[in-house]
């Protein structure tokens, strides 16, 4: 509802701007200019900035709630929240949107590993295109598999900090050694915005908790 209001607030508020300005004679340019720089801040507030930018947990967890009909944005929710009935219905409307193996493989692979299904991951991972996401699932692959030595050997070919930090702290976690995985889930946690935040926070309050100030 609040992020309703918002969004009516600021369509209300540039359809004034843009009636002074025609009123007042201004050049189309500049009604063109103001609508678009005006768009391009509602974009960034309501979606961009949430999506992606944003370390407020509720905040996003609001915001991914708010997308329950976009599965491509509602299924980290559901992941993230352990809801399987919402995981498999979302990841079916995914299936039935994407019809290309790549565009789909992501998503595969995290719902892959979410039911522990390494089949599935190791399926899903041929066909991911970015090289990131493709050594981060291969490293997961590794790691459920007990070889640790091999996952640490992927973290060189990956860019992405919170990747790097997320693998280390399961590969700490499963090798027993817990002070060091609460450190690099820190590290993840805070190299990470947005809906990748989340996620990571949701994980860890179950597998890490020191790592986000909730130790019972």
């Amino acid at each position: 509802m609040k992020r309703f209001k918002w969004n009516l607030l600021i369509y209300a508020a540039l359809f004034v701007v843009v009636l002074y300005m025609t009123l007042n004679e201004y050049s189309l340019i500049w009604i063109v200019g103001a609508t678009f720089v005006a768009f391009l801040i509602a974009f960034t507030t309501q979606f961009y900035y949430p999506a992606v930018l944003d370390k407020r947990v509720d905040r996003v967890e609001s915001f991914l709630r708010s997308h329950k009909k976009n599965p491509a944005l509602y299924i980290q929710y559901a992941l993230a929240n352990r809801l399987d009935d919402e995981a498999k219905t979302t990841m079916d409307k995914l299936m039935s949107k994407y019809k290309h193996s790549k565009a789909l493989a992501t998503y595969k692979a995290a719902y892959g590993l979410y039911r522990k299904d390494m089949a599935a991951v190791q399926e899903a991972v041929q066909d991911i295109r970015y090289p990131d996401y493709r050594a981060y699932y291969e490293a997961a692959l590794l790691v459920e598999d007990g070889k640790s030595a091999e996952a640490r050997g992927h973290l060189e070919s990956i860019k992405k900090r919170w990747m790097r930090s997320a693998l280390l702290a399961e590969i700490e976690r499963k090798d027993g050694n817990e002070e060091a995985a609460v450190k690099y889930a820190k590290e993840a946690i805070g190299a990470s915005g947005g809906v990748q935040h989340y996620v990571l926070h949701k994980e860890y309050e179950r597998t890490l908790p020191q790592a986000v100030g909730r130790v019972s």
